[in-house]
């Protein structure tokens, strides 16, 4: 048993992986309850498990959980989504033809070096202090690197398939829309997947945009008053709603193409 579980690459048994998964979340939280029991740090800099289970639940009862929540995810997803929508065509025209990517690469590769945050005093200048200033945010944190990676995903379709397509008498168009996009869905996939786990990462920046809601503004709003549980609320919560999506997204990729996930 142990052997296979050290095998390269190779599969293990479904029990074996969810019980691993298991104590990969566990661990960590006992080992965070201990420390806050039994170290003598203050709660202030440190609070236990419970202090922030009930502050969830204080949150939940008191103070609109559901609607922070909701309107965080709303916020993430429109970005993230706007990005997909802009990035998906551009980085396949990056990825297919060296001349686009000799124009647009180097640009794309310049400002995808620039913090989100520096462009919150221009965001603010130019769309408002709305709703738009908060997806717009999330916007350029995440459009600049996913355009770089579905390019590399397109620059991985083996030469060799495009070459027997032109061949056969492929026009270059049947060839993006038979042999390129075909062979890259799943890496593109993926990096929509990955790409929506930083577009979480840019929520709380994101809400620096006067904000009177969001798990975001709401960690903002406790750091003034140093509810430090709250912070640890909100972190971990955006944390689950994270996980989730994401395992919405590896499912999708199972059933999408289950080929690659047959061993």
């Amino acid at each position: 048993m142990w052997s296979s579980l050290w095998s390269i690459r190779l599969a293990i048994p479904r029990r074996s992986y969810g019980l691993l998964a298991l104590a990969g979340l566990v661990v960590p939280l006992l080992g965070w309850a201990l420390l806050s029991a039994f170290a003598g740090v203050s709660p202030v800099f440190l609070p236990g498990p419970q202090k922030v289970v009930a502050r969830i639940i204080t949150w939940a009862m008191e103070d609109d959980l559901l609607g922070d929540a909701a309107i965080s995810t709303l916020r993430v997803v429109t970005g993230w989504a706007l990005s997909a929508l802009l990035a998906l065509p551009l980085g396949l025209l990056i990825g297919s033809w060296r001349a686009v990517q000799a124009l647009l690469e180097p640009l794309t590769d310049f400002i995808r070096y620039m913090p989100a945050v520096a462009f919150i005093p221009l965001v603010m200048l130019w769309v408002g202090i709305d709703e738009g200033a908060k997806v717009a945010i999330i916007f350029i944190g995440t459009f600049f690197q996913m355009v770089l990676m579905v390019a590399e995903d397109v620059r991985r379709v083996p030469m060799a398939q495009i070459e027997a397509a032109q061949t056969m008498g492929a026009t270059r168009r049947e060839v993006l829309e038979k042999v390129i996009l075909p062979s890259a869905k799943p890496a593109l996939l993926d990096t929509l997947r990955i790409t929506m786990g930083w577009a979480w990462t840019y929520l709380v920046v994101a809400e620096l945009v006067a904000a009177n809601s969001g798990l975001g503004f709401a960690i903002l709003k406790a750091q003034r008053f140093l509810q430090t549980d709250k912070i640890f609320a909100g972190i971990l919560l955006i944390g689950c709603i994270g996980l989730a999506i994401d395992q919405l997204f590896r499912l999708l990729h199972r059933k999408a193409f289950p080929w690659l996930h047959a061993r």
